[in-house]
């Protein structure tokens, strides 16, 4: 029941006391921010470059990113680099991580924010992952890896001696654990419906977040997963349009939708918040029992180490 009433509380949140222009100032600072052609993380984005961050918008489609980049320049005046990422293919992955190290010598904060909700239960990733687990767990988990070097070596040299990764979950972790038997095409998997992967993949996110909290704090990363809200973005594409017409009525817009992971990302007291899990708005939360159990932590590690061993 507890978990219900968190849920009512997270849809149903009261007024954020964090607002955009609470965000310092981020001369100097470079960040990336994945699935940023679109919805909250374009949102993320804007608020970013608004502030004088330097921003990578790592998406799949050129085409879109450059068109976000164009309305970011647009509305900020400033103008985000494209990074092309593919995270349901981990060669793409290692490549856009190759790409970014090329022409970056540091990364400030690194914003998984790319997802993929609800597809036909068929869609597998390239390399035969669930494409839920695969695109929103290991895609990212596989950018994260590559990335944390340079995370950890930025840290050294900022003021307050931190590097963020701020990890993007959902509500919906609060409706499935994980089944490792699930996470690639298989019996389990098809036992499975495609808003069960979701919430499974969304509570992966959680637990390899607090998973990189532990491994990774003395080094000075602060890794943070959240609930964004309930928002209107096109991440609903794959539902029938009566549902997301009912769906709508619920929901918040993206300037809303975003405040939470740049509160994560941006404000000087979150350094303190590694290893929490935030909620609407800008505040910490409760999530699942087993996600915070360190054993399924370093099982999933365990699990998602041994899938990119060999890219």
């Amino acid at each position: 029941m507890g978990n219900h009433l968190s849920l009512l509380g997270q849809s149903f949140p009261s007024e954020s006391k964090f607002h955009v222009d609470d965000i310092p100032d981020l001369t100097g600072k470079v960040m990336i921010v994945t699935g940023a052609n679109t919805g909250i993380g374009k949102e993320t984005a804007k608020a970013l470059l608004n502030h004088n961050a330097k921003v990578y918008i790592a998406a799949r489609s050129q085409e879109k990113a450059e068109v976000a980049i164009k309305d970011l320049k647009n509305s900020t005046g400033k103008e985000a680099l494209f990074l092309k990422l593919d995270l349901a293919n981990l060669k793409s992955v290692k490549a856009s991580a190759e790409e970014y190290l090329s022409k970056e010598t540091t990364l400030d904060v690194l914003f998984n924010s790319a997802g993929v909700m609800f597809p036909p239960k068929e869609w597998l990733t390239v390399d035969g992952y669930d494409m839920q687990f695969g695109t929103n767990v290991l895609g990212h988990f596989y950018f994260t890896k590559l990335l944390l070097p340079t995370l950890i070596a930025t840290a050294k040299s900022a003021p307050d001696g931190k590097a963020r990764v701020i990890t993007t979950s959902s509500s919906a972790h609060i409706l499935k654990g994980l089944n490792f038997l699930a996470f690639e095409d298989g019996p389990a998997r098809g036992k499975m419906s495609t808003t069960d992967l979701y919430g499974q993949s969304k509570t992966g996110n959680v637990v390899q977040a607090f998973e990189l909290a532990r491994r990774y704090s003395s080094e000075g990363i602060v890794s943070i997963p959240l609930n964004p809200g309930n928002i209107k973005t096109d991440l609903a594409r794959h539902m029938p349009s009566f549902l997301r017409g009912i769906l709508n009525l619920f929901l918040y817009d993206v300037e809303h939708g975003a405040l939470t992971q740049l509160y994560a990302g941006t404000a000087p007291e979150a350094v303190e918040l590694n290893g929490k899990y935030l909620v609407p708005w800008a505040r910490v939360g409760p999530t699942r029992k087993d996600a915070r159990d360190p054993k399924v932590g370093e099982a999933l590690w365990e699990w998602l180490e041994e899938q990119v061993k060999d890219i």
